[in-house]
């Protein structure tokens, strides 16, 4: 019978017990990202009812002179939502106003420090 020599492998090469079970965790951690991933994000594709363009315009109409610096479709407090970071000049402070992405209502506006954008990039 042809096999490995355990014997002639280094020490350092052979999996421990503790080894073995990190291996064993690792696998089933991955397993479980993987389910997660294909039953919990991709069956419910979003469908929002206002687009991306209609959001903006309303998002801007709360910002007076302002400037889409990024935006994006998420879920919120299981709410479907357009949110918007939005530049004033002569300030460094963004405001973040969020619009229902299914009634085109803005649902909350908010100001951020550059500092509260530093926190919320660590998140």
């Amino acid at each position: 019978m042809h096999g490995i020599n355990i014997e002639s492998l280094p020490q350092d090469s052979i999996p421990t017990n503790e080894g073995r079970m990190k291996i064993k965790s690792s696998f089933f951690l991955l397993q479980a990202i993987a389910l997660t991933a294909a039953f919990g994000f991709g069956c419910a594709t979003p469908n929002p009812k206002i687009t991306r363009t209609e959001a903006e315009k309303v998002a801007l109409a709360r910002v007076p002179n302002g400037t889409v610096k990024g935006g994006e479709l998420e879920k919120e407090h299981g709410r479907l939502i357009w949110s918007f970071d939005i530049a004033v000049p002569g300030t460094k402070d963004i405001t973040e106003v969020h619009v229902d992405a299914q009634t085109g209502d803005v649902v909350n506006v908010e100001k951020e420090t550059p500092a509260d954008e530093a926190k919320e990039k660590k998140k």
